[in-house]
């Protein structure tokens, strides 16, 4: 399996629509919590065996951010780092706060479709073991680090019952992400050839940014793509927007504001993604300088994302995407 685009021609898929929940049509957010050492690693930094956590700060921020604006979201978390006691606390706190928890897979490798069956199969069935008991809830989604699908994922989570998916990235833009990337990170040839599908390609932009339904042999499962910007398929969530801040915070939210109108008139439900990253600067983790936007210092960042979740929360109603997954469903029965 190439890629996604690929995926699409082996397992059958059929477009799904919600009806919106109130006068505002339905939007979804998430936050991968991808920890300081998964950076550090994807990086060739040195150091990130030692698995250095960041979840102490970053978590009562980005809670305190999300009560003031009454909305709860899916947080994807790793399982190695549910599985290290110093973490529980901080992901204790996610779940007591009435966030759904999503799987991230174990060890956050970013080429994870080049796994076979069995290895899918232990990296999900490892981390659910983790996440569960530590937060309580079993995760029903999944989003692949890296968007890292394939058929074979996909094989793996319907049989492992889960509801929906949320890994594809419809973007134009995959190869120069994936050449940035390589020309910045401190990797061996033996890892750059691991990460050398990263971002998928150029035919990745030509899926379809709706949520959709994969057919499979005896279990459906939901895709709820991330969203791009309608019609142009560039990048619109919240680490561009800070990319884009350290420039002009003005212009970041003016992007986002003209990527919320294009979701709005071509009946797009947009389903948004942060990063721990969008709650730091460097002058909170100094090992992290050498990531996009981590030179705008946090005060401005969070000012940003406030207006920016404000804008979103606004104009659509803001779920979780198990939530978002159960409304599509329950549509699709109804039918």
């Amino acid at each position: 399996m190439k890629n996604v685009v690929h995926l699409h021609s082996q397992i059958s898929k059929q477009t799904l629509k919600t009806k919106p929940t109130s006068n505002k049509s339905v939007a979804s957010l998430s936050l991968d919590l991808d920890n300081l050492w998964c950076y550090l690693k994807d990086n060739g930094e040195q150091g990130w065996q030692t698995l250095p956590s960041y979840l102490d700060i970053v978590v009562p921020r980005f809670l305190d951010v999300f009560k003031q604006l009454d909305l709860t979201i899916t947080v994807f978390v790793v399982g190695q780092d549910a599985a290290i006691k110093k973490n529980h606390q901080a992901l204790q706190a996610i779940a007591a706060d009435g966030h759904e928890i999503g799987n991230h897979s174990f060890y956050h490798n970013i080429w994870l479709k080049q796994y076979s069956e069995s290895e899918i199969e232990q990296e999900l069935a490892l981390a659910e073991k983790h996440i569960q008991q530590v937060t309580g809830q079993r995760p029903i989604g999944f989003r692949s680090p890296g968007y890292s699908l394939s058929s074979t994922v996909l094989r793996v989570l319907a049989r492992r019952q889960y509801q929906y998916d949320a890994s594809t990235f419809p973007t134009f833009l995959g190869p120069l992400a994936r050449a940035y990337y390589m020309t910045t990170c401190k990797l061996s040839e033996e890892e750059r050839t691991k990460r050398k599908a990263l971002f998928g390609s150029f035919k990745d932009g030509l899926q379809s940014l709706k949520p959709y339904q994969w057919c499979m042999d005896s279990n459906d499962l939901i895709e709820i793509p991330v969203t791009t910007m309608p019609i142009f398929k560039v990048p619109i969530h919240f680490s561009y927007l800070m990319y884009l801040s350290t420039f002009s915070p003005d212009l970041a939210l003016l992007y986002f504001r003209i990527a919320l109108w294009l979701c709005k008139v071509t009946g797009t439900q947009p389903s948004l993604l942060l990063h721990p990253t969008d709650f730091l600067s460097q002058e909170d983790v100094p090992e992290l300088s050498f990531f996009p936007g981590m030179k705008l210092p946090t005060y401005k960042k969070l000012l940003v994302l406030r207006k920016a979740l404000k804008l979103l929360s606004n104009q659509f109603t803001v779920l979780p995407l198990g939530q978002h997954a159960q409304l599509l469903t329950r549509v699709r029965q109804a039918v």
